[in-house]
């Protein structure tokens, strides 16, 4: 749904303890607010959703267009949302299903509210289905899939390879022509991945980390090296944005020379942390 059109329903739900009137009285609803994976910024959508046992089932489906919604691409970005049910506020952990798991919870959600089927008869893309894991207050708890949640880890890293290629690939066309419209783009395209980049690392650091930590004492040296590299990786980063904002008086070979160190580093960081963290988490799961 729109913004303009999610305000006025976000204040009547905070305002009546999530019940709703008119056109919606009746409805059940949550409010879940995601960081966005450009801006950093927390973005709130009113969604429906289904119970099933301690997590929520909530549906990407966008009234089935053919893009997936933005609070679907943030948490993929940063897992760890917050919910609003009306009597309730807490931190969960989002984790969206994969393969079976996803057809065999989409026809979950069906059998309580078929229209989402609807949606995804609209659609060729696979109409994504998120749990949300109630995160403990003060502490850190992941959710039961751990070896969702390893895969949600490969499945980021690889979205901001991805990227990663971007933003080389508009480095080289900006070098090669020198175009004002690249340059905006370069610059726009550099901010989604830093911003990204600082998210990711950041829930790592404040909750996954800690988390494994306690379970494997064994493994200090590892997060401490990981913690190392996302300082480095920040450090790097920080330095790129600044060569773009002066991109007319940086040397091409400067720019080159500085992507080239961060694609080096990340590339090293992505594989060493999926060999380390993956095994863990598939290793604690259930």
């Amino acid at each position: 749904m729109p913004l303009h059109f999610n305000t006025p329903i976000i204040d009547e739900f905070r305002t009546n303890a999530g019940k709703l009137g008119g056109p919606f009285e009746g409805w059940v609803l949550l409010l879940l607010t995601t960081t966005g994976a450009r801006s950093g910024e927390p973005h709130t959508t009113p969604l429906g959703f289904v119970e099933d046992g301690d997590r929520i089932l909530v549906v990407g489906s966008a009234g089935g267009s053919d893009r997936h919604p933005d609070w679907y691409r943030n948490l993929l970005v940063n897992p760890t949302v917050t919910v609003e049910t009306g009597s309730d506020t807490w931190q969960a952990t989002a984790v969206a299903a994969t393969g079976a798991e996803r057809d065999a919870l989409f026809a979950k959600v069906v059998a309580e509210a078929p229209g989402y089927a609807d949606y995804q008869g609209r659609t060729d893309r696979t109409i994504p289905v998120v749990a949300l894991h109630r995160i403990p207050e003060d502490t850190y708890t992941p959710p039961d899939r751990l070896d969702a949640l390893a895969d949600e880890l490969v499945t980021i890293h690889n979205w901001l390879r991805d990227e990663l290629t971007a933003l080389r690939e508009g480095i080289g066309a900006r070098t090669a022509t020198g175009a004002p419209d690249l340059t905006v783009e370069l610059r726009r395209h550099c901010l989604t991945f830093c911003s990204a980049m600082a998210v990711h690392h950041g829930g790592e650091d404040a909750g996954l980390f800690p988390y494994l930590a306690r379970e494997f004492p064994e493994k200090a040296g590892t997060f401490d090296r990981l913690r190392t590299e996302h300082g480095t990786v920040a450090r790097i980063l920080d330095e790129l944005q600044h060569l773009l904002s002066r991109l007319d008086e940086t040397r091409p070979e400067d720019l080159h020379a500085e992507f080239d160190r961060l694609h080096g580093e990340l590339v090293e960081h992505f594989a060493y942390e999926e060999s380390e963290i993956v095994p863990l988490l598939r290793g604690l799961a259930p």
